[in-house]
Order: C-alpha cells, then sequence, then structure tokens
C-alpha cells in the first residue's frame, strides 16, 4: 500500500429539509455577501433557489445572482462571475446544482483572488494560492463535486475541455437532500449513475497492487450504486436510492476509493476531449461509450481487478475461460449502460469517424504525452480506443 494523505475538510448535511439550514451555515463563515451561482432553469422550476433566496434574506445575509451554468461549464461565463465577484466584494460563493454549477463555482473562486485568467490553473501553467470559500446545495447524483479537489472546465473559444486539482476547491460544507433530486431527468440520472461508477471503478482497476480495504469498499460502492441505479430508474422517488446514488457520488470523489493507490482515469480523459469538442455530449454518456471500448483492450493487464469487478459485481457466474468470463463482463456492463438510457457509440452521440483523428490527436496535447496506465494511450492506442467505440 502506498503512502496517501486523505483530506476531507467539506463538512456534510445529509438528507430531508436540510437545505433550511443554510441560513445559519452561512453565518457560521461571517460572510457579508453571497454570489449565488446555479444552471439554467431546473433550480427555478423546482422552486429551490426561491427558497433558498428566502432563507438568506430572512436570515438578513445579502447576495447577488449568476445563473446560466450549462453542462460542461464554460470559461466565457466563470470569467463573467469574476467580474461580478470583484466588482461587489462577494466573499462567499453558493452553488445550487450539479457537479457543473460547483466546477463553475470553484474556478470563480479560484480566479476571483487573480490578476490572471483561472484557465491558467486549469492547463496547470499556475497554481491556485487562495481562493473565496464555496458551499453547496447538491441536486444531481454524478459528479462528486460536492466533496472532491477538482474542477474541470471547457474553454469554449479552443473547444479544450481541462482540469486541476488543488484542496483550495474543497468546498466548506456540502448540503445534500435526496428528495432534491427527484426531478432530476431519466438521461441525467442515468449520466449520473455512470459517472459515480466510473470515478470508483477507474480508482479501482488501476496499476498497482491489491490495497485492502480499499479495494473492498470501492467494491461496495460499486455494488450499491449498480443495485440502486436499477432501482432509481424505475422509481424515481425512491428516497433509499436516491439517498444511496447521493451518498456514492460523494465518497467516489473525495479520495476514499483511492487511499493507498495510485491511478490514472484514462477513461475520463479519453472522456473529455469528447465532450470538449461536441457540446450536446453529456460526460457520463461519453463514459458509457467509452469505457467497454477502453476495457476490451485494457484487460489483459489487469486480470485480477476485471475479474473482481465483473465477478462480485456483475455476478457473472465463472466459467473454465477468465478472458470469456471479462468480456462476457464488459458486454453485461454495456447492456446494463443500454437499459439506463444510455448510448453505447460514439454513431448515437453523432460523432462520425471524420473526428476520431482529432480526438486521438487532442487527448496526447498535440503529441505532447502519453497517458501512462493499465495500457500506454499514445496516438495510435487512441485511434483504436475511439474507433472501437465508434
Amino acid at each position: 500500500m502506498n503512502n496517501f494523505i486523505y483530506y476531507t475538510p467539506t463538512k456534510v448535511y445529509f438528507g430531508k429539509d436540510e437545505q433550511k439550514k443554510v441560513g445559519e451555515i452561512l453565518k457560521e463563515f461571517n460572510c457579508r455577501k453571497v454570489l449565488l451561482h446555479y444552471g439554467k432553469s431546473s433550480v427555478i422550476k423546482s422552486g429551490l433557489l426561491d427558497e433558498i433566496k428566502t432563507i438568506l434574506k430572512a436570515s438578513a445575509i445579502d447576495f447577488l445572482e449568476l445563473g446560466g451554468v450549462e453542462a460542461n461549464p464554460k470559461l466565457s461565463l466563470v470569467e463573467k462571475g469574476i467580474s461580478i465577484v470583484k466588482a461587489n466584494d462577494i466573499d462567499f460563493i453558493l452553488a445550487i446544482g450539479g457537479g457543473s454549477v460547483i466546477d463553475s463555482a470553484k474556478s470563480i473562486a479560484a480566479g476571483a483572488v487573480v490578476d490572471h485568467s483561472p484557465w491558467l490553473f486549469s492547463t496547470h501553467k499556475m497554481t491556485p494560492k487562495k481562493a473565496i470559500p464555496l458551499g453547496v446545495i447538491l441536486t444531481l447524483a454524478a459528479s462528486g463535486s460536492d466533496m472532491s479537489d477538482s474542477c474541470v472546465i471547457t474553454n469554449d473559444k479552443t473547444q479544450e475541455k481541462r482540469g486541476f486539482n488543488s484542496p483550495l476547491n474543497r468546498p466548506k460544507f456540502a448540503i445534500l437532500n435526496p428528495e432534491l433530486t427527484y426531478t432530476v431527468s431519466p438521461y441525467q440520472t442515468a449520466c449520473g449513475i455512470v459517472d459515480i461508477m466510473m470515478h470508483t471503478l477507474e480508482r479501482f482497476i488501476s496499476s498497482g497492487e491489491p490495497t485492502e480495504p480499499t479495494d473492498s469498499i470501492a467494491i461496495g460502492l460499486l455494488k450499491s450504486v449498480y443495485q440502486a441505479g436499477q432501482a432509481v430508474m424505475k422509481n424515481p422517488c425512491d428516497y433509499e436510492a436516491r439517498a444511496t446514488l447521493l451518498w456514492a457520488n460523494s465518497l467516489s470523489h473525495n479520495g476514499l476509493t483511492s487511499c493507498g493507490r495510485s491511478f490514472v482515469m484514462s477513461v475520463h480523459q479519453l472522456e473529455h476531449e469528447v465532450s470538449g469538442m461536441f457540446d450536446n455530449v453529456a460526460h457520463g454518456a461519453g463514459l458509457a461509450v467509452l469505457w467497454p471500448a477502453w476495457a476490451k483492450l485494457a484487460y489483459p493487464n489487469a486480470i485480477n481487478r476485471f475479474k473482481r469487478f465483473v465477478y462480485e459485481v456483475l455476478e457473472i457466474n465463472p466459467t473454465d475461460s477468465v478472458d470469456k468470463d471479462i468480456l462476457n463482463g464488459i458486454e453485461k456492463f454495456k447492456k446494463f449502460f443500454k437499459a439506463i438510457g444510455m448510448p453505447t457509440s460514439l454513431k448515437e452521440l453523432d460523432i462520425t469517424e471524420e473526428a476520431i483523428p482529432k480526438l486521438a490527436l487532442n487527448v496526447t496535447f498535440n503529441h505532447t504525452r502519453v497517458i501512462k496506465d493499465i495500457i500506454e494511450i499514445d496516438e495510435a492506442m487512441a485511434l483504436k480506443i475511439y474507433s472501437e467505440a465508434l
């Protein structure tokens, strides 16, 4: 087991009606003015935004608003948020929404205290030294951004999607009420299920030696999400299933499932190029397409990890051929994606063969990197994976 630091400073308020405590929670931070950051319509239609504004007014907490966050959050809106924060002496950011909103808020928080573009953090040319504190009211079980140190932003001018990690990205608090996810569409719910599983699975199936109990925690999370995902697609108001997904969302990406392990998350990096180039592609949908294609090429180099996943999570019955069992497991997982409404090919995302060379070039940062994981992904390997996913 490798040396590791496990750091999770985010205070979680989990359960029904916990968002009603937001006024008293914010008062603990002695903030003078808060930026409410949210998406386009869901928090407005659901009444959640009005509820939060009413609570803040009753708590005598001043606030400004910035909505409009899209899936694959954009640098241009981040820059608008930074201008608002600087011009109005805002000292706290409250993200109300899912991972896109939270990541946008993180980029604003880091960018509002410097004189350069926050894109320099995303491209690793600069490292954040401080940031405005932020909190979260989560409305979607997916990205785990509510407790993670990561932030992923799309540069809408260059169509590049890049991320950076920093302890400063971790929210001060996260309010997780499963009932707030009842109104999430079936498609977005399914995207979230995929993203949660991939955050755990890409840590579990990676290079390195077995690391108990971390590995068992990962397997337990994968089992829970696999089962709850099927339940919630049948009954969107299944509280226990929604609660399982929401808590697993946080645990899958807060560092718990990688303690003592090295990991790369190759499929995430392959997918970032897809949704960076094609803005209509939801991150979870892209992962559902790419993971089986990657797995078919990667499994010979991680037989034991794939065996544990397909036998314990997917409940594949062992035969006299481990290779056959693993390939059957990959196919079963692909059918699971299909059953919950996810695409399983790039063609279903309206991505044609002509785009593959550009995707392969982009994922290598124009021949300047090779992703070193179970299989090394250079341009040639990226072409194979994208072509398999076509």
